[in-house]
C-alpha cells in the first residue's frame, strides 16, 4: 500500500515549485483597439504558450472608443481595480504594454495603492518620455473628430478630458502650456512634484525592457521607448534617455535600476509594432518564464499556422495584424 503511495506523491511533489511559483503576465493593448480582437488574444496566447504562463489582457471600458478618449486618470483606476481583484495576481504577476498600453500599465504599478507587486514590465513602444504629435489614425469617424479636436489646444481642460494621448503629448517648445495642462505624463514621470511613492514602486521592478522599433513611424521620437526625448526648448537634438533630466535626476528611478543592471534596451528591426516571432521569443519570454519551473517546460517552437522561424531578424516574412488600425497595428512576423 506504502510502496503504490509512493510514486504518486513523488509526481504531485516535483510538479510543486512549477504551480507554486509560476508568476502569471498581463496585457495592456494600445489605441484604437481592444482585448477581444484576434489580433490581441493570438498575441497573449503566443506568449503564455510560449512562457507556459497564464496570461490575461486587462481591458479598459469597451476597449477601442475609450482609448481613445477615456482620460489615463480614469483608465489607470480601472486597470488598478481590475487588477486588484484578480486573485490570480495576488502573488506577483508582469506587465506586458504595447504601445499606449504602457502609460496604463506604469499607471497601476506607480499609483495603484494595494495591487500585488509587479515582477517584469515588459514595453513594447512605449512613449515613455512622452509624444510630440497625436498618433497617425487615417480616416473614418473617430478621426474626423480628432481632427477636429486638434484645431483646440492639445492642453486645453476639453481636450485634456476627452482625448486620451493628449495625456502624453509633450510639445518641448511648450513645456509651460505642458507643466500646467498636461493632467497625466508629469505625473506618471514624477516630473514637476515629486512623489517618493512612485520613484519606490518603479526601482522595486526586478526587470524592465525596453523595446524600440529601428523603422518607428508613429512615436515622435522613436528614442522615447527607450526614455529618450527631445531637450527642453528646443526640437534638436534627440537626446538619449541617460542624457534626459529624467535619467540625471533620477526622477522616477531609471537610472537608479540602469545602474543595478536591470534595465534591458533592445532595438528590433520594423515599423511600428511590427515584431517577429524570434525576437518576442528572445527579448519577452525569457522575462515570463518561472525561473524555478523546469527548462524542458518552455515552448519556443514555432506556431504551426506559420513557417518555421529563424535566428536572423533581417529577413522578411509573413505579417498577422494584432491591434487596431493602419500603423498602429501590432504585426507579429514569422521569419522564413
Amino acid at each position: 500500500m506504502a510502496s503504490a503511495t509512493l510514486p504518486r506523491f513523488f509526481i504531485i511533489f516535483t510538479l510543486l515549485p512549477l504551480i507554486t511559483h509560476s508568476i502569471p503576465f498581463v496585457v495592456f493593448h494600445g489605441v484604437a483597439d481592444s482585448c477581444t480582437k484576434k489580433g490581441v488574444t493570438h498575441f497573449t496566447d503566443l506568449l503564455s504558450n510560449w512562457s507556459n504562463t497564464q496570461g490575461y489582457c486587462i481591458e479598459i471600458g469597451n476597449g477601442v472608443w475609450d482609448s481613445w478618449f477615456m482620460p489615463f486618470s480614469e483608465q489607470t483606476e480601472i486597470a488598478c481595480e481590475k487588477v486588484k481583484s484578480m486573485s490570480e495576481l495576488s502573488q506577483g504577476y508582469n506587465i506586458v504594454g504595447l504601445s499606449q498600453g504602457n502609460m496604463v500599465g506604469r499607471g497601476v504599478l506607480e499609483f495603484c495603492d494595494g495591487a500585488p507587486p509587479v515582477k517584469n514590465f515588459i514595453s513594447v513602444a512605449g512613449p515613455h518620455a512622452g509624444e510630440a504629435s497625436i498618433p497617425f489614425c487615417g480616416t473614418g469617424l473617430m478621426c474626423i473628430i480628432l481632427d477636429s479636436l486638434m484645431k483646440l489646444a492639445i492642453y486645453s481642460t476639453r481636450l485634456q478630458e476627452h482625448l486620451a494621448p493628449s495625456n502624453y503629448i509633450k510639445i518641448p517648445t511648450d513645456l509651460d502650456g505642458y507643466r500646467e495642462g498636461c493632467t497625466f505624463l508629469p505625473k506618471l514621470n514624477n516630473e514637476f512634484e515629486k512623489n517618493a511613492t512612485y520613484k519606490e514602486r518603479f526601482t522595486s521592478l526586478q526587470k524592465l525592457v525596453l523595446i524600440m522599433f529601428d523603422e518607428e513611424s508613429v512615436l515622435v521620437p522613436k528614442e522615447t521607448s527607450w526614455f529618450g526625448y527631445f531637450p527642453d526648448g528646443a526640437w534638436d537634438p534627440i537626446l538619449p534617455a541617460q542624457e534626459t533630466r529624467l535619467y540625471t535626476e533620477d526622477w522616477i528611478g531609471l537610472r537608479t535600476l540602469d545602474e543595478a543592471g536591470k534595465v534591458e534596451f533592445v532595438n528590433v528591426t520594423g515599423g511600428h509594432l511590427d515584431i517577429s516571432d524570434d525576437d518576442m521569443k528572445k527579448y519577452m519570454v525569457p522575462y515570463l518564464v518561472d525561473e524555478d519551473a523546469p527548462e524542458s517546460s518552455i515552448r519556443l517552437e514555432s506556431d504551426s499556422r506559420g513557417p518555421p522561424s529563424s535566428t536572423s531578424s533581417g529577413a522578411m516574412g509573413s505579417v498577422r495584424k494584432l491591434i487596431g488600425q493602419q500603423d498602429l497595428q501590432l504585426n507579429v512576423i514569422h521569419r522564413p
